[in-house]
């Protein structure tokens, strides 16, 4: 099926709209996939850097290349380097288009990136969790930034996950071993009650979704393919993970969202999976039928999840249709037709 017939009406061309140029390029790039050299796309690509949310929050930050205060970036919620780069990266910025991306990309490596591959809330290696390392790897591929000291933290990231070389969290003098916050193999975490977390995992995906094959070392296939089997040995449209501290699933999972931090919705789960190549697996067949019933009469979803207010810029009104939000849904469809 041509993934427009599954539409209600023609929300594309609404995405195209000149009065959204962050949204348009990423539509033109995403959606009707046009080629690098294309000069509609270079000329949306400028229009979004320049107007609207990137230059924004560009416009925020110090010549250094951090938000709000120096240091690992990770506070205050949710205007500090950390939230300011991964709002970026959805946005659509590339570090080549604007110095300040990149600039602000290797001041985040310097300052939250320990020398064995953690990205650290505190910049020591025990404030390292899954979802900030998913997050800030996605992001960083997501900008196009490239620099050597990330294949360590692609290979943390791969191992914290197969339990390869990483010692209990007990072995304090180990010279790599798990933390309270990143307490063992398999997206266990200290914040789910030492269970595995789909929150986390969701973002670990996400990351190696954005890593080439080519780069894939034999512990990053096997951190895939727990995964892909955590993931989806269960539907993720139920969301039955593990509940640490809860005996539900949290609510938001069934809220579309934007921007998307550590709280996860389950169009993310698809949109990890699709980077990996999933998104036609049949166990994702009643997510997709779930975020195709979610789309209004004219083909549009709603802001469900925000944090108005809390970040640089705002994104749209709480239920009401939303263009961002629309754009996520659509890759999820395209990628799965």
């Amino acid at each position: 099926m041509d993934w427009l017939e599954q539409l209600n009406g023609n929300s594309l061309n609404w995405l195209l709209e000149s009065s959204s140029p962050g949204v348009r390029y990423l539509a033109l790039r995403d959606l009707l996939d046009l080629p690098e050299d294309d000069a509609e796309l270079q000329a949306a690509r400028r229009a979004a850097h320049t107007q609207g949310p990137i230059a924004e929050i560009l416009a925020q930050m110090q010549p250094e290349g951090f938000w709000e205060k120096p240091g690992p970036g990770y506070l205050p919620k949710y205007r500090s380097t950390v939230w300011s780069i991964i709002t970026l990266a959805q946005l659509g910025a590339e570090a080549l288009e604007d110095e300040r991306i990149a600039r602000a990309c290797a001041y985040l490596l310097d300052h939250a990136l320990t020398s064995k591959g953690q990205f650290s809330m505190s910049g020591a290696p025990s404030s390292t969790i899954d979802c900030l390392q998913g997050n800030l790897l996605w992001a960083l591929a997501e900008l196009d930034y490239a620099d050597h000291r990330l294949e360590a933290a692609y290979d943390w990231m791969a191992r914290s996950q197969t339990g390869e070389g990483i010692a209990p969290l007990e072995e304090k003098a180990a010279p790599v071993r798990y933390y309270a916050g990143k307490c063992g193999p398999g997206f266990a975490c200290g914040a789910n009650n030492q269970l595995p977390c789909a929150w986390g995992a969701t973002k670990v995906m996400l990351a190696f979704g954005k890593l080439p094959k080519e780069s894939w070392t034999p512990h990053i296939t096997r951190a895939v393919d727990a995964g892909i089997d955590f993931l989806l040995g269960v539907d993720p449209l139920t969301a039955d993970y593990p509940t640490g501290y809860n005996a539900k699933p949290n609510q938001s999972w069934w809220k579309f969202a934007f921007p998307v931090f550590y709280v996860t919705d389950v169009l993310q789960i698809a949109e990890a999976l699709a980077g990996l190549g999933y998104a036609g697996d049949a166990r994702l067949a009643n997510l997709l039928a779930y975020v195709r019933q979610k789309q209004d009469a004219q083909g549009r979803w709603l802001l469900e999840y925000d944090l108005t207010g809390k970040t640089w810029v705002d994104f749209g009104a709480m239920k009401q249709h939303n263009k961002w939000v629309t754009l996520r849904a659509l890759r999820v469809l395209k990628a799965a037709a």
